[in-house]
């Protein structure tokens, strides 16, 4: 079963620009893991320091495998102090059972 989540996080002032190059690097890795199909980067159009990230990984293993991959850790560090949060919140979402 694929495993979806949504990846939430708010730049803090006058760190915008530095989150958005951070985010964007971090995206061009994710992307090219061979268990991610989809790893959107979003921000609010009310509130651009906002971001949400949409990921999509084949499974289970695939996102284990991004959990563990070198980039990830540095790319954290260097964001953390960057954002309001403590962290990005994290929310793992499952598909609506549809009936036909």
């Amino acid at each position: 079963m694929k495993k979806t989540l949504l990846a939430e996080f708010t730049a803090r002032q006058g760190a915008e620009d530095e989150v958005s190059r951070l985010i964007r690097d971090y995206a061009e890795k994710v992307r090219e893991e061979e268990g991610n199909l989809v790893f959107d980067v979003y921000t609010k159009a009310a509130e651009p320091r906002a971001y949400w990230i949409f990921e999509v990984y084949r499974d289970e293993d695939a996102f284990q495998a991004h959990l563990k991959a070198p980039y990830g850790g540095p790319f954290n560090a260097a964001l953390t102090p960057l954002i309001e949060e403590d962290a990005s919140v994290l929310t793992f979402l499952d598909p609506l059972a549809t009936t036909s």
